[in-house]
C-alpha cells in the first residue's frame, strides 16, 4: 500500500483527486513549485473558521477577547503539531532529504502540513467534511477550553511579578519569510532563567508561544 493510500486510510478520507492530499504532504525542498504551502494558507483559515463557530455556540455569552484568545490557543501550530503527531504525519511527509534521512522532520513541518491536509479536504470534499474532521481531531481541546482561560503571556507577566517584581523579558531574535507569510522567533526569559525560544506567524504569536514554553519548564521544577 503507497503512502497516500495509508494516508487516506489513517485520516479516514477518500480522495476524488489524490494529487491535491500529495501536494499537502509536500515540501518545498522537495518540489519548489508544487508543495504544500498554499494548501497550509486555505487549511489555516478553514481551520480558523470551524473553531471559531465552535466556540461561538459552546460560548454565547462570552466576550470577544475571551473567545479570541480561546481560538488562539487551539489553532497555534502548537496544537496543529499536537494533532499531526496523533495522525503520525511524520510518516508521510516528502522533503528533500527523505532518501538520505527520513527521520529528520522538523516540527514546524508536521505543524504546516496538518494544515495543508485541512486545506486539501477542504478542496476535495468540501466544507462539510472538513468541519467534521476537524471537529473530531480537535474535540479534547476544545472541550478542555477553560471559560476562564488566561492566555500564556499574562500568566507569566503575573508570576515573573509576583515572584521577582519585574516583567517578563522579550525580545525578537528574527523576521524571515515572505511578506503574506511571516515567521517570527522570540525569546523570553525571567530574572533567574535563560532565553526560551519559539516561533509563530506573528510577533504576538510567537510571543505567546514563548510564554506557553517558559511555563512548560517552570511547571516541571
Amino acid at each position: 500500500m503507497n503512502a497516500i493510500k495509508r494516508l487516506q486510510k489513517k485520516i479516514k478520507i477518500d480522495f476524488k483527486n489524490e494529487k491535491i492530499l500529495l501536494q499537502a504532504i509536500t515540501h518545498k525542498s522537495f518540489d519548489p513549485n508544487n508543495n504544500y504551502e498554499n494548501l497550509e494558507f486555505l487549511g489555516d483559515r478553514v481551520l480558523g473558521l470551524v473553531v471559531s463557530k465552535k466556540l461561538y455556540e459552546l460560548y454565547p455569552n462570552e466576550k470577544v477577547g475571551s473567545l479570541d484568545k480561546k481560538l488562539a490557543s487551539l489553532v497555534n501550530k502548537n496544537k496543529c503539531l499536537e494533532v499531526g503527531n496523533s495522525l503520525s504525519l511524520k510518516e508521510f511527509v516528502i522533503t528533500g532529504n527523505s532518501k538520505s534521512s527520513k527521520n529528520i522532520v522538523e516540527n514546524k513541518i508536521i505543524s504546516d502540513c496538518c494544515e495543508a491536509i485541512i486545506g486539501a479536504i477542504y478542496l476535495d470534499k468540501g466544507l462539510e467534511v472538513s468541519k467534521s474532521f476537524i471537529l473530531k481531531l480537535w474535540k479534547d481541546l476544545i472541550n478542555d477550553a477553560e471559560t476562564t482561560f488566561v492566555d500564556a503571556k499574562t500568566q507569566l507577566q503575573e508570576y515573573s511579578l509576583k515572584s521577582f517584581k519585574i516583567l517578563p523579558i522579550y525580545k525578537l531574535v528574527s523576521n524571515t519569510g515572505p511578506r503574506h507569510k511571516p515567521n517570527f522567533k522570540v525569546g523570553v526569559r525571567l530574572k533567574n532563567s535563560t532565553y526560551i525560544y519559539s516561533i509563530g506567524s506573528s510577533k504576538k504569536n510567537a510571543e505567546q508561544s514563548a510564554a506557553l514554553e517558559l511555563l512548560k519548564k517552570i511547571k516541571q521544577k
